[in-house]
C-alpha cells in the first residue's frame, strides 16, 4: 500500500519523521555555536553558522522546503535580504527584471536605487494588463518577480498565467508568499521557480524575530547560499530554533486567521464609517473569484479605507485598546498600521492614492484574539473617528 503523504501540520512538527532513540530530546536543542569541530585532513563540509549549516538552520530550512514542497529552502537575517540574494541568485549585470506594479516599498527601493547600481534594469508592470507583461519582456529578461497576496491592498495574481508565461520565455518566476505562507498558496505548484518569505512574519507568527527565507530548487538555493556567505546574511540560529517552533503551529494559526480575517472583514464592510475594505474572501475583492481558486483562506491582513481620511484614522488609532499600532505583521497579537508611514512612506500622497492608497488607509494584521473582541475594540476606534 503507497504511503499517504503527511499533511502539512504534520511536516512543519515533524519534518523529515527520521527515527528517534531513547533519551533524543522531544524539543530540539539550540546549538549555539559559531563553529564545529573538523577533522584534520578530511575534505568534507565544513559547519560554520555563518556557512548556514548550524544544525538548528538546516532543521528549520528542511520544514520549510517539505512545506512548500520545494528540493531545497534556506533562511536568512531578514525578509529584505531574502529578496536580494534570491534575485541576486539569478540576475547578473546587464540583465532585466520584470516586476509587478504592486509590490512592497522596501522591494522597490531594492530594485530601482540597488539592483540599478548593480547594473541591473529593472521595468514595473500593472497585473490588471497581461499585454503590458508581455511588451515590457527584452532579449535580456531573466526573471519576473511579483507578491501575492499583495501588500496592502491583499490584491491576488494569477500565478497559473505567469507561471506559463515566464515557462514559455525561459526566465524565472520568483513569488513573495509572505502574506499567504505555505498553508494558504504554495507558489511551486503554479509555475513559480522561487519562493520569498519574509519569516520575521507568519511563518515564526510571535513578533520576536527577523528573518527571511527562499525556497526553491536545490541550484537555487546554493547560488543563494554562497551569496548569503559573503554578504553576511546568516540567521542566528536561536532565531532558527524560534522559527522552529513557530512553524509547528502554523497550520493551525492560520486557520485562526482565516477564519477571523474573514469574520471581521464582513463585519467591517457593514460599519458605515468605513468606505472599503479589502480582503480577498470577500464577494466585493476584485479578485475574489481568483482567491477562490487559487488559495486555501483569505488570511488575516485586511485593508480599510476610513471615510474621514487621515485626521479620522488618528482618532481611530488613539482609541483602539487590544489592536496594537505597529509594523509588520503576522503575529499571534492583532496590529494595525498606516501605510503612509510605513511600507509606501517614499510614495507622494497623490501617487499612493493613485495606487489605490488614499490617506485614511489603515492595514490591519488580525492575530488570535476573539474575533467579537476584536470587532468590539475595532467599534471603539471607528466610534472615535
Amino acid at each position: 500500500m503507497p504511503r499517504r503523504a503527511a499533511g502539512p501540520s504534520t511536516l512543519a512538527i515533524h519534518g523529515d519523521a527520521a527515527a528517534r532513540a531513547v533519551h533524543d530530546p522531544v524539543a530540539p536543542p539550540i546549538v549555539q555555536s559559531s563553529t564545529f569541530i573538523s577533522a584534520p585532513g578530511s575534505a568534507d563540509e565544513v559547519l560554520y553558522t555563518r556557512y548556514g549549516n548550524n544544525p538548528n538552520q538546516q532543521r528549520v530550512a528542511e520544514r520549510l522546503a517539505r512545506l512548500e514542497g520545494a528540493e531545497a529552502a534556506i533562511f536568512v537575517a531578514s525578509g529584505m535580504g531574502a529578496t536580494a540574494l534570491a534575485h541576486l541568485a539569478v540576475l547578473n549585470p546587464g540583465d532585466h527584471l520584470l516586476s509587478s506594479e504592486w509590490i512592497y516599498g522596501g522591494t522597490r527601493r531594492l530594485f530601482t536605487e540597488e539592483f540599478r547600481r548593480f547594473g541591473i534594469e529593472v521595468s514595473f508592470a500593472d497585473p490588471d494588463r497581461r499585454r503590458e507583461w508581455r511588451s515590457k519582456l527584452r532579449k535580456t529578461t531573466r526573471a519576473i518577480f511579483v507578491e501575492t497576496p499583495t501588500n496592502p491592498l491583499m490584491r491576488v495574481l494569477d500565478l497559473d498565467w505567469l507561471g506559463v508565461l515566464a515557462e514559455g520565455e525561459g526566465i524565472a518566476l520568483l513569488v513573495d508568499s509572505t502574506f499567504a505562507t505555505p498553508i494558504n498558496f504554495r507558489p511551486l505548484a503554479h509555475g513559480a521557480d522561487i519562493v520569498i518569505h519574509s519569516a520575521t512574519k507568519y511563518l515564526n507568527g510571535h513578533s520576536d524575530v527577523i528573518a527571511g527565507a527562499v525556497a526553491g530548487a536545490a541550484t537555487v538555493v546554493e547560488e543563494v547560499r554562497e551569496r548569503m556567505k559573503l554578504w553576511g546574511q546568516a540567521l542566528d540560529p536561536h532565531a532558527a530554533w524560534l522559527i522552529e517552533r513557530g512553524l509547528k503551529t502554523l497550520a493551525v494559526r492560520m486557520e485562526r486567521h482565516n477564519r477571523t480575517g474573514l469574520a471581521v472583514a464582513t463585519w467591517l464592510e457593514a460599519q458605515p464609517k468605513v468606505r472599503r475594505v479589502h480582503y480577498p474572501g470577500l464577494p466585493s475583492h476584485p479578485d475574489h473569484a481568483l482567491a477562490a481558486r487559487l488559495l486555501d483562506g483569505g488570511g488575516g491582513m485586511v485593508g480599510l479605507e476610513l471615510a474621514g481620511g487621515a485626521r479620522a484614522a488618528e482618532r481611530c488609532l488613539r482609541a483602539l485598546r487590544l489592536v496594537a499600532h505597529a509594523p509588520s505583521l503576522g503575529g499571534v497579537e492583532s496590529l494595525v498600521s498606516e501605510p503612509r508611514f510605513t511600507s509606501h512612506a517614499a510614495l507622494s500622497p497623490e501617487e499612493r492614492a493613485a495606487a489605490g492608497i488614499p490617506d485614511g488607509f489603515l492595514r490591519l494584521s488580525l492575530g488570535l484574539e476573539d474575533a467579537d473582541d476584536l470587532m468590539d475594540d475595532l467599534a471603539r476606534g471607528l466610534a472615535a473617528a
